[in-house]
């Protein structure tokens, strides 16, 4: 019988515990703020809180294509302070370096950040993400770029 207790215990204690890290999959989009070229592609990221209520670290990597031209591969790193809107909206705010590779050199920039996950159900097992971006390079032209990632979020216990 008190063996029956500690596993019930266990078992809610194990239903409150938080993730050890969050799954990013989804699409990206991005405009140029000189010329207006709008490139698209595939983007994954993962994200860890190493300091609960603090800090959310964020790795990603997109491909962005645009017509007539070769790919971009570009990875980010944003450092996040997270926010708890409600039990269901989560906010955060971030920076952090962005490294791009084409075929015409690589590009150095800051990315900044704005990301909303929602939660539509309780028990967290899935939710989705909509998160804009500016970006600016650091390599010769400067460009400027605004951008926007939406998609599906897939905790990992």
């Amino acid at each position: 019988m008190i063996f029956l207790l500690f596993a019930v215990g266990a078992l809610a204690a194990d239903k409150d515990k938080e993730p050890s890290a969050i799954v990013e999959i989804g699409g990206a989009s991005e405009w140029s703020l000189q010329n207006g070229a709008a490139s698209l592609g595939p983007s994954i990221a993962v994200e860890i809180e190493p300091i609960k209520e603090w800090l959310e670290l964020e790795a990603g990597f997109t491909p962005l294509l645009r017509k007539g031209d070769s790919p971009e591969w570009s990875t980010d790193l944003l450092f996040k302070k997270p926010f708890t809107l409600s039990n269901t909206v989560e906010f955060m705010i971030g920076a952090g370096p962005e490294w791009s590779y084409t075929d015409r050199g690589n590009k150095f920039s800051a990315e900044f950040a704005l990301d909303f996950m929602f939660w539509p159900w309780p028990d967290r097992k899935l939710g989705w993400f909509l998160e804009p971006t500016y970006g600016y390079s650091f390599s010769k032209g400067h460009e400027q770029a605004a951008a926007v990632s939406v998609g599906l979020l897939i905790p990992i216990p």
